[in-house]
C-alpha cells in the first residue's frame, strides 16, 4: 500500500512520456497539472516542459518580476521543484524559494505575490507551487499563480498547456536548463524565509487577541503537510496554545488512516482520513487539519465531530457578515454552484449578493483581488476571505485562516461552529447533501461537459416542478462544464472530473433523506439518458 519513494523518483527521472498517448500529455484541470510517474503522466520531462512554457508565457506577457516557487511534502514535490529551478535559472527568471529547502503552503505563495505587487505597476511577481494537493503519495502536481495571486485563468493555462505539449513532442530540445547546483547558486535564485512574514500578518485577517484571551487549548493535525512548520511560529508569535497532534513529515504518509476507497489520501474533509484526529477530539476545545499544501481545511468540534465542509462554510459566512464591520456592504459572497443551498439562505438573510460560479477557485480571484467579493468558498473545503480592513489577503484557498477562524468564532461567541450550524438548521431546516463519483470514459466526460439545458426534457425532479436547468453559472455566466437542475426543495448537479475518468454527481434536499435518495435516483437516470441520447447537446 505504501509508495516506494526510491522507485517513484527513479520513474520520475527515467520514464519518458509517450506523446502518442493523450493521458501522458500535459493537461491542466481546475488546479494545474497532476499525474504520477507510474502512469507516465508526471515526469521530469513534463515539469521541464511546463516550466519552460511558463517562462515563455511570462516573456510574452512582458512579466519580469520575481517568481515565488513553493512545494509541499509529497515525494515528487522536491524533485519537481529542483527541475523547475533548473529551467527558471537557465531562463534568467528571478526565483524566490523557502530557505533551507523548506516547504511552503499554497496560500503563503499567494499572499507573498500580492504583498510584493502591492503598489507596483511593473516587474510584478507570480508563482509556482509543486503540489498534487490531497492526492495520494505517488502523485505529483504543478500549478501556476498569476500576478493577481490566484490560480492561472483558462487563457493562461491553455497557452501553457499547448506550449508544453509542443515542447514534449519535440523531445524538449527547446527547453533551457542548467544543473541544479548551478541553479541554486545563480544570482537569480534567492532563498528567503516565507514563514514569519505570513505568520506576522495573520492578525490582519483573524482576531488573534480573542483567541488568546479565551485561553483555549486547540489541536491541529497538518496531515504531514507544508503547514506543519507554521504552527509553532504561530504559537510563539501570538502566545497561543495550539498542539500539533502529529508533527511527522513522511513522503509515504504512512501515519495516515486509509480513505473510503483504501487509498492513502490526505483529505481533511474525509472522516476516514481524519480518523486519528477524531479519536482525540475531546482533548481540545476545537481541532482542525489541512491538506499537504495547506489550502484545504477540516474542522473538528466537540458538538459535531468533523464538520461537513458545506456546513462550516455557511457558519463562517454568517459569522463574518456580522463581525467584519469594515467590509463593504456591497461585497458579494462567492460559492461554487455545487455548494449547499444553505449558503444561499444565509446570504439572502443578510440581504447580500450571492456570486455563484462553476467549480474551481479561479472564479473568485478577480472579486477577492478587487474587494468586490468578500468571501469565496467551494464544497471541497477550500475558501479565503478579505482582511479585517476589507482588502485582499489571498486569492487562492487558505486552509490555515479557515482553521483559525473556527477558533475565533468559538472565542467570540462561546459556541463552536458545530453549534452554530445547529442554529442555522433551526432557522432554515436541515439539508441532506450527497456527492457520488461514477465511472465515465473520456468520451462520456466530453459529452457531459457540452450539455445543453434543452437536453433535459423531464418536467419534474423528485415530485417537484423543475424551476431551473443550468449549464452556465448564474454569477458569471461561465460554462459549468456539466448540468445543474433545480427544484424548490432540492437540486442536483453533474460534471466531469478534470483529473480522473469519473463524473461527479452532487445532490441536496431540504426535506429529508428519502427525498434526497429520490433526487439522486432521478438524477442518475437523467444523466444516463442524456449521455446515451444521439444529441446530448440538444442540437439537431
Amino acid at each position: 500500500m505504501l509508495v516506494d519513494v526510491g522507485r517513484l523518483e527513479r520513474e520520475y527521472y527515467g520514464r519518458k512520456p509517450d506523446v502518442g498517448d493523450p493521458n501522458q500529455l500535459v493537461s491542466f484541470g481546475t488546479s494545474g497539472h497532476r499525474g504520477s510517474p507510474f502512469a507516465g503522466s508526471f515526469t521530469e520531462a513534463h515539469i521541464a516542459a511546463i516550466t519552460q512554457a511558463i517562462c515563455d508565457y511570462r516573456r510574452g506577457q512582458r512579466s519580469e518580476g520575481p517568481l515565488y516557487l513553493g512545494k509541499d511534502t509529497h515525494a515528487l514535490s522536491g524533485p519537481g521543484q529542483r527541475t523547475a529551478l533548473e529551467v527558471l535559472a537557465a531562463n534568467g527568471v528571478e526565483t524566490i524559494i523557502q530557505r533551507n529547502d523548506g516547504v511552503t503552503p499554497t496560500p503563503v505563495i499567494s499572499r507573498a505575490i500580492l504583498v510584493y505587487n502591492r503598489g507596483r505597476h511593473q516587474r510584478l511577481a507570480d508563482g509556482i507551487v509543486v503540489t498534487p494537493s490531497h492526492n495520494p503519495a505517488e502523485d505529483g502536481g504543478f500549478k501556476y499563480n498569476l500576478p493577481n495571486g490566484g490560480p492561472a485563468d483558462i487563457g493562461a493555462t491553455e497557452c501553457i498547456q499547448k506550449r508544453a505539449n509542443d515542447l514534449l513532442h519535440k523531445g524538449n530540445t527547446d527547453v533551457k536548463r542548467v544543473p541544479f547546483a548551478t541553479a541554486l547558486k545563480a544570482a537569480t535564485t534567492h532563498e528567503e524565509d516565507l514563514v514569519l512574514p505570513y505568520v506576522n500578518d495573520l492578525a490582519s485577517i483573524i482576531d488573534i487577541d480573542a483567541i488568546r484571551g479565551a485561553g483555549f487549548t486547540l489541536g491541529v493535525d497538518p496531515l504531514g503537510g507544508a503547514a506543519q512548520p507554521y504552527w509553532e511560529p504561530i504559537n510563539s508569535v501570538y502566545k497561543l496554545d495550539i498542539v500539533v497532534t502529529n508533527p511527522t513529515i513522511d513522503p509515504t504518509f504512512s501515519f495516515m488512516t486509509v480513505d473510503h476507497d483504501g487509498k492513502v489520501r490526505m483529505d481533511p474533509s474525509s472522516p476516514h482520513a481524519m480518523a486519528r484526529l477524531l479519536a482525540i477530539k475531546d482533548k481540545y476545545r476545537l481541532a482542525f487539519a489541512n491538506d499537504p499544501d495547506g489550502d484545504r481545511h477540516g474542522i473538528v468540534t466537540p458538538s459535531a465531530g468533523l464538520m461537513n465542509p458545506n456546513h462550516y462554510l455557511a457558519v463562517a459566512i454568517r459569522y463574518l457578515l456580522t463581525h467584519r464591520p469594515r467590509w463593504s456592504s456591497h461585497a458579494a459572497i462567492g460559492k461554487t454552484l455545487v455548494s449547499s443551498s444553505m449558503i444561499d439562505r444565509v446570504v439572502k438573510l443578510f440581504g447580500r449578493q450571492l456570486y455563484e460560479v462553476p467549480a474551481g477557485f479561479k472564479w473568485f480571484v478577480a472579486g477577492l483581488f478587487e474587494g468586490s467579493c468578500c468571501f469565496g468558498g467551494e464544497e471541497s473545503a477550500g475558501a479565503s476571505f478579505l482582511r479585517r480592513d476589507g482588502t485582499v489577503w489571498t486569492t487562492d484557498k487558505d486552509g490555515l485562516i479557515m482553521d483559525l477562524l473556527a477558533a475565533e468564532i468559538t472565542a467570540c461567541t462561546g459556541l463552536d461552529p458545530g453549534e452554530h450550524y445547529w442554529e442555522l438548521t433551526a432557522e432554515f431546516g436541515t439539508p441532506c447533501y450527497m456527492r457520488i463519483d461514477a465511472p465515465a470514459t473520456p468520451a462520456l466526460k466530453a459529452r457531459l461537459a457540452k450539455l445543453s439545458a434543452d437536453a433535459v426534457t423531464v418536467p419534474t425532479l423528485a415530485g417537484e416542478p423543475i424551476i431551473a436547468k443550468l449549464t452556465r453559472a448564474p454569477g458569471n455566466d461561465a460554462p459549468i462544464g456539466g448540468l445543474k437542475v433545480v427544484a424548490r426543495s432540492g437540486w442536483f448537479a453533474a460534471r466531469p472530473s478534470g483529473t480522473e475518468n469519473i463524473y461527479k454527481l452532487y445532490a441536496e434536499s431540504f426535506k429529508d433523506r428519502t427525498h434526497l435518495d429520490a433526487i439522486v435516483s432521478e438524477a442518475q437516470e437523467i444523466v444516463s439518458n442524456v449521455l446515451q441520447s444521439p444529441s446530448p447537446t440538444g442540437t439537431k
